[in-house]
């Protein structure tokens, strides 16, 4: 990571230089102090614009790296009586997006819920939008409540459509959501049946497969063996079924909520 910000400084360094450079050379005016100071703030809009806050993508399947790369994904969605799970959808330079299930929401209230992530942050969150065809809606948490080094520290899932298209039946999952106890995290594996399974249940055609989910892990992440999201955990039976929105679902759903939002 140090490496990784002195890469990004010189970057940035490298922009705020370049324009005068230019205008000393066109005006030829007294060239410009070499010393520019560069902030925090400006720091995480280069992560952000050089997609270093993406959860990795590894090369060969490898549950346990994937477990490890996306554990910082998923968050706790606490509603006073009631908790569900999300993930972290998108990084912007002014909020954090959630993404979790419309049926997660119907419990929230601004007045008593809050959002709960992994390093042990509490913040509060408004509702950016529900999906009116699919089981998924938003939190959107204003930046304001990090510090930019906290918000350095966060990573949104990687949402590759073209995996997800390329998913065969038996290809390895990994299920993750939030536990009873406040930061307990919950990971099972399990394998892909169907892409695209008519569950009745649910009225819609889900991403199905066999894997184990317990209660409060609704709108938790259902990532393949190389750590892309291919689904949000939706519901589960006692035979070790798993039923998730597809990725196609939720990315439609999103973008579908951040035009007419």
């Amino acid at each position: 990571m140090i490496r990784s910000r002195a890469v990004l400084f010189l970057f940035i360094l490298y922009l705020i230089l370049r324009p005068f450079k230019v205008q000393a050379a066109q005006e030829y005016t007294m060239p410009p102090h070499l010393i520019q100071s560069v902030s925090e703030q400006d720091i995480y809009e280069g992560m952000l614009a050089l997609d270093m806050l993406v959860s990795p993508v590894l090369e060969e399947a490898d549950l346990p790296q994937v477990r490890e790369n996306i554990k910082n994904c998923v968050v706790r969605i606490d509603m006073g009586n009631a908790y569900g799970s999300g993930i972290i959808w998108k990084l912007t330079p002014d909020k954090v997006v959630i993404a979790t299930n419309r049926h997660v929401l119907d419990y929230w209230r601004d007045l008593d819920g809050y959002v709960y992530f992994p390093q042990g942050y509490y913040v509060d969150a408004c509702i950016l939008g529900v999906s009116g065809r699919q089981d998924v809606g938003f939190l959107a948490i204003d930046n304001s409540q990090f510090t930019y080094q906290e918000l350095e520290s966060l990573r949104n899932v990687s949402t590759d459509v073209l995996a997800y298209e390329k998913l065969a039946q038996g290809a390895e999952m990994l299920c993750a959501g939030s536990g009873p106890q406040e930061g307990e995290m919950l990971f099972y594996e399990g394998t892909v049946e169907d892409t695209g399974r008519y569950i009745a249940d649910l009225d819609a055609y889900m991403l199905y497969g066999h894997g184990y989910a317990r209660t409060g892990m609704s709108g938790g992440g259902i990532f393949d063996g190389y750590g892309n999201l291919i689904g949000m955990i939706t519901g589960g039976t006692l035979r070790n079924e798993i039923a998730g929105v597809p990725l196609n679902d939720i990315v439609e759903a999103y973008e579908e909520i951040a035009e007419y939002g």
